[in-house]
């Protein structure tokens, strides 16, 4: 073999072993934007199909509401009383599941549009890349040249720091459109490993779960009514001022009952602090509702406006309803 092949060969092996090294360097940060653009991808496409996204947090309780008169699950319902936060996210991470793993492979096809979009971000930052430097003869630190427009280009589609870069500025790489060759091959390489890896993928992998980002669009307050257990309708977490809304429920939901009895109390705190009515407390302590606020917190960080009107309520308990309200006081 002559001198000039051996050189030839010598080259093209430094030139394959960088762009395998830097596609190494790639991989965590691709998957990791893959899973990433998917999640959103996912709850923006959820947003633009469900009417339960699409408005605000009282519309999706609408929402809610219907799903618990269709499922009949008591034990939902409790949660939904108990625990309206835990419950709201439940119920949208059920939406996300069915929507993705309903078996039309659409996950999966959310999995290949991402990763098919970001490979070839990437394969027009290696374009773009050589473009700049090939032509650079005054230069001759070009694969730090090149390295440096690569990771800018890249600046808004994964997180490669150009910093763990160091270790192959300094290749000896002179044929830097043979280095782009290289580099669409290192990638095919890398976009098939990928997509196998993701064809067994679930809603598991994400580290950012797509119901999670749905559900941040739906934050707000989420305490509530000490009589009622209605949700502040405030859309600022530790807002300043009283939690207030405009819908109370009948306190028989919050397991209130006439004092001394085990009737429960169907009547809504909005009209109590409108009558001479009394509460008592665990501790046997007395307050008027018109004076709830004196009972001292949870109670005097609320503002429940008097509703002499009783609204009317529709009312269907059945034994099972009942006991469950028995068995949260």
């Amino acid at each position: 073999m002559s001198s000039n092949s051996r050189i030839s060969c010598q080259g093209a092996t430094s030139v394959t072993t960088f762009a395998v090294f830097l596609c190494d360097k790639i991989e965590p940060a691709l998957r990791r934007a893959v899973y990433d653009r998917t999640a959103k991808d996912i709850a923006e496409d959820m947003q633009g199909k469900f009417p339960d996204f699409q408005g605000s947090r009282a519309n999706l309780e609408v929402c809610i509401l219907r799903y618990l008169a269709e499922q009949e699950n008591f034990e939902y319902f409790k949660q939904y009383l108990m625990s309206p936060k835990q419950f709201f996210e439940s119920y949208i991470k059920i939406r996300v599941k069915s929507h993705c793993l309903d078996g039309s492979r659409k996950l999966r096809m959310f999995f290949d549009s991402s990763l098919d979009i970001l490979y070839r971000n990437i394969l027009s930052a290696v374009s773009l890349s050589t473009q700049i430097v090939k032509d650079r003869k005054d230069r001759q630190d070009k694969v730090s040249l090149w390295l440096d427009g690569f990771c800018r280009e890249l600046t808004e589609v994964i997180n490669l720091p150009r910093s763990d870069l160091k270790g192959i500025e300094h290749q000896e790489v002179t044929d830097i459109e043979f280095l782009s060759s290289a580099m669409a091959e290192a990638l095919d390489d890398l976009r098939e490993r990928l997509m196998k890896e993701l064809a067994v993928a679930d809603l598991s992998s994400f580290s950012r779960q797509p119901h999670t980002i749905l559900a941040e669009h739906f934050s707000g307050c989420w305490e509530q009514c000490p009589f009622c257990g209605a949700v502040c309708t405030n859309t600022m977490q530790n807002h300043d001022g009283d939690h207030q809304l405009v819908f109370h429920r009948p306190q028989a939901l919050k397991g209130w009952r006439t004092y001394r009895t085990d009737h429960l109390v169907i009547n809504i705190c909005s009209s109590n602090v409108a009558s001479d009515v009394l509460f008592v407390l665990r501790n046997n302590e007395e307050f008027p509702y018109k004076r709830y606020r004196d009972a001292g917190p949870p109670y005097s960080t609320w503002k429940i406006l008097p509703d002499s009107s009783m609204q009317e309520w529709w009312i269907c308990l059945s034994k099972q309803t009942v006991a469950l309200l028995d068995s949260t006081d």
